[in-house]
């Protein structure tokens, strides 16, 4: 009998693409943790809108094993950028009061919640990124409060560019530059670390 434990990320998910529930308990078992965490502050920390949301991304996985490209091998960004994804869009979908919001289906799942990685994207594995955990926060602390806010705003509570044009009065252009300002601080940030 297999040790699933001992696979790695991407025979669990080649063992997913073949119906194997055992293979998504494991992938379930390795990622949750840190999904849960991501999810918990876009959600800002509703555990039954967060378990629920967690429960979705695992879904979408064993219904959408297909669309991952399992050659690149990148389980533990695709996963984060699929729990991020999906976490926002329903936290945008909740505060939506206009009824403009594109009506979820599986083609808007395709191509708004399955992130689609650039093939030039490091590899990351998800050993990899809890050691360097504290760094990545030491170069977040580093960011001014500004920079925090819109990175905040972008990347936890899902608003778009235009989104956080209109929240803060400002220039389309002005809030993209501060974003790409951000990150590009954010990396240099991780770089000196």
């Amino acid at each position: 009998m297999a040790n699933y434990q001992e696979y790695t990320d991407k025979q669990l998910l080649k063992g997913i693409k073949k119906y194997d529930s055992r293979a998504l308990e494991e992938l379930y078992n390795r990622y949750s943790p840190v999904l849960h965490t991501l999810i918990q502050k876009i959600t800002e920390n509703d555990k039954a809108f967060t378990e629920k949301i967690l429960v979705e991304v695992f879904v979408i996985v064993w219904r959408k094993i297909e669309k991952f490209d399992l050659e690149k091998g990148n389980v533990y960004t695709c996963l984060l950028l699929l729990a991020r994804n999906k976490a926002t869009d329903t936290i945008r979908r909740k505060r939506d009061t206009t009824g403009e919001v594109t009506p979820y289906s599986d083609e808007f799942e395709d191509n708004n919640i399955i992130p689609t990685l650039d093939p030039d994207i490091d590899y990351l594995e998800l050993k990899t990124a809890q050691e360097v955990e504290g760094q990545i926060h030491n170069a977040y602390n580093k960011l001014t409060d500004a920079q925090k806010y819109v990175i905040d705003l972008a990347f936890y509570q899902g608003f778009t560019i235009d989104e956080i044009s209109s929240k803060l009065n400002i220039p389309v252009e002005t809030v993209r530059n501060k974003v790409m300002t951000a990150l590009t601080n954010l990396r240099e940030n991780l770089i000196k670390a």
